[in-house]
């Protein structure tokens, strides 16, 4: 394990290992064996696997990738710290990038997003990006509302605590989304990035660059149905009051498998807030 002594080797042998299949974390963990600190491995590591994904990229026509919010350190703590308090991962997938978070708001929180939001509701639009509008979709059932970034305490305290957990400036962000599905409601599988290919999405990217991430908050529980679902990695999220998900997309590609929808709602009705971070700030 020597050749971990200097950069050039070290670079040459993460490369290698990555190559054979092997984990991140295994390598950090070498790396702190020969007398690494662990920041400066974990760094030295992304940094390489970030060339390597960009040699990919390149060699076969593919979008670059680019740098997105995380709010897990690899290795790190299982309790994250949102600034004004402290959110516990309950579950997580490497591809696609998916974090389940506890306890991320407040049952007081969450009644008072739905309070504020409930006499500003309308039928959800979805963005056409072939025409460059935006309007009511059949894909899209429920009822819908943004407040302005900053609008209220509420939503600077959050923002706030997003900003943190993510570590993404505030200013990078888009206002919050409020929506309400009621029984049958359903927003089919969907990627969440503007498509680079779409005549609308110059316009669009002019104003923050493209959506490197989204965090969809759940404001009550549901009777029954309305999961947040991964249908290509078979994974669902129950929509538990104050719990989130959050998922990153460093390329806007679907190589990234972060399409997902939200599931009918069977009984009762869902209330979501969704946060969508920029690459850029969002004005």
């Amino acid at each position: 394990m020597s050749t971990l002594e200097s950069p050039a080797p070290v670079r040459e042998w993460i490369t290698e290992q990555a190559r054979a299949g092997r984990e991140p974390l295994e390598v950090v963990a070498a790396m702190v064996a020969e007398g690494w600190q662990q920041d400066e491995a974990i760094t030295v590591v992304q940094d390489v696997l970030h060339g390597l994904l960009v040699e990919h990229a390149r060699a076969n026509g593919l979008p670059e990738p680019t740098p997105v919010p995380e709010p897990m350190e690899a290795g790190g703590s299982h309790l994250l710290d949102g600034g004004d308090r402290k959110v516990p991962v309950l579950a997580y997938l490497r591809h696609p990038r998916v974090v389940v978070l506890g306890g991320l708001l407040s049952d007081e929180e969450c009644d008072e997003f739905i309070a504020l939001a409930r006499t500003r509701l309308q039928r959800s639009e979805t963005f056409l990006l072939d025409e460059g509008v935006s309007q009511v979709h059949e894909a899209r059932t429920s009822e819908g509302m943004f407040f302005t970034r900053g609008e209220n305490a509420l939503c600077r305290r959050l923002e706030a605590r997003l900003a943190k957990l993510c570590a993404w400036p505030v200013e990078f962000g888009e206002g919050l989304q409020v929506l309400r599905y009621g029984p049958g409601a359903e927003y089919k599988p969907h990627f969440d990035y503007f498509d680079p290919a779409k005549s609308g999405t110059a316009g669009i990217l002019a104003n923050g660059g493209q959506r490197v991430a989204s965090i969809v908050m759940y404001l009550n529980t549901p009777d029954a149905g309305g999961e947040t679902t991964f249908p290509d990695a078979g994974f669902k999220v129950a929509p538990v009051k104050g719990n989130a998900v959050f998922f990153s997309y460093d390329r806007p590609h679907p190589m990234t498998g972060t399409r997902h929808g939200g599931a009918p709602v069977v009984a009762g009705e869902k209330w979501v807030v969704t946060k969508w971070l920029r690459l850029g700030e969002f004005h």
